[in-house]
């Protein structure tokens, strides 16, 4: 009898250990990006994945795709695709999802926030927490907030100092319904389309101007090129977040759970200094320079910054595109409340749109970066 019942538990323990000890791990996970690789949007994504190898010890491997490929292009199909699992995780720009999570806009609402102090009071207050909630609910696990950076505004006609300059001019925008509305308030004609068709229509004088951050796009896309005047005036700022397929996630024991959470962590801090590098108030650059000395940076760092290096080999944005010949004016307290003013219209339609509860949640939230 005890050698029947010794038999029976040995049986229990070889039918059922590999359903409580066993973990199906893919060979490769896919992460999609919007932008190249040599971005700090790219480098982000790059950066985390290489953390995540080395720190599970490959058990979990992430190939990251840059240009939406994964998604043919369409960046706003990402969210679905990676819901659904066809893709298994993005690092992604909250105006690409803000279709699904209409919280996301708030990050749009013109001239909503004064600073990235106040960024952050969102990002990890009440408000932050209310989205990535909001977006655990559609089956998205989201690890992090990176930062595509503040959008300013170039053009190849004037400086802009209040919205009449803005009048008769035609800008490229990104192809969401605030930022139509935001330039047409303002007495521009908005145009929607790829980079490549922009890029086209500033040679041909078909197209005058464009909105995008400095450092994660400006730069890298050299609108010296094609620009002559650039207005900084901090109109909207462009969050990252990584979000991971909530079956993928949860397929993971929990010490790797862990890991990909803090990696993604410390990647998205790395990625948002590069984008914020000499605009802030020095942390980025400290960071960044500390990060090049360690080596910590994988080199990333070092190559990015080398990319457009000034003749005393420093890095500053804004005098690197005035040495390519670009002429830069940053709007004043009073310039700024012009067009605070005239686009209040958008402000106060949107503010319904995306929910006054978030809004009140995220003036709660940058009280306390002050």
């Amino acid at each position: 009898m005890f050698k029947k019942v010794v038999i029976f538990v040995i049986l229990i323990v070889v039918v059922f250990a590999p359903l409580t000890s066993a973990v199906e791990y893919k060979d490769e996970y896919t992460l999609s990006y919007n932008v190249g690789p040599n971005f700090p949007w790219g480098i982000g994504a790059r950066y985390f994945s290489d953390l995540v190898r080395e720190r599970t010890n490959e058990r979990i491997n992430i190939k990251a795709y840059g240009g939406s490929s994964l998604a043919a292009g369409q960046q706003t199909s990402v969210f679905m695709m990676v819901r659904n699992g066809s893709i298994d995780m993005a690092l992604e720009s909250t105006i690409n999802w803000s279709p699904q999570i209409k919280e996301l806009n708030l990050f749009t609402l013109p001239f909503f926030f004064n600073n990235y102090e106040e960024v952050d009071a969102v990002e990890n207050g009440e408000a932050g927490q209310y989205m990535l909630d909001k977006i655990e609910r559609f089956g998205i696990v989201p690890i992090g907030w990176g930062e595509n950076g503040f959008r300013q505004i170039t053009n190849n006609k004037r400086a802009i100092h209040s919205p009449e300059d803005l009048s008769d001019l035609k800008y490229r925008v990104v192809g969401s319904k605030i930022f139509i509305e935001i330039f047409q308030e303002l007495g521009s004609n908005p145009l929607t389309m790829n980079w490549g068709e922009a890029t086209t229509g500033f040679q041909q004088g078909t197209v005058d101007g464009q909105e995008n951050p400095v450092n994660s796009v400006l730069i890298p896309l050299k609108i010296s090129e094609f620009h002559e005047y650039m207005t900084v005036w901090d109109y909207v700022i462009d969050p990252l977040l990584i979000g991971i397929n909530a079956d993928v996630f949860n397929s993971w024991t929990e010490e790797d759970q862990e890991i990909v959470k803090t990696a993604a962590k410390e990647a998205l801090t790395f990625e948002k200094m590069l984008v914020r590098y000499e605009l802030d108030d020095g942390t980025a650059k400290e960071y960044i320079d500390e990060m090049i000395t360690s080596g910590r940076d994988l080199g990333y760092a070092e190559d990015f910054l080398a990319s457009w290096e000034l003749e005393d080999g420093s890095n500053h944005p804004y005098k690197y595109l005035e040495e390519q010949g670009m002429k830069i004016n940053i709007l004043t307290a009073e310039e700024k409340a012009e067009f605070k003013a005239q686009t209040r219209g958008v402000y106060d339609k949107w503010k319904d749109i995306i929910g006054q509860n978030i809004v009140d949640k995220a003036e709660s939230d940058i009280e306390t970066a002050e």
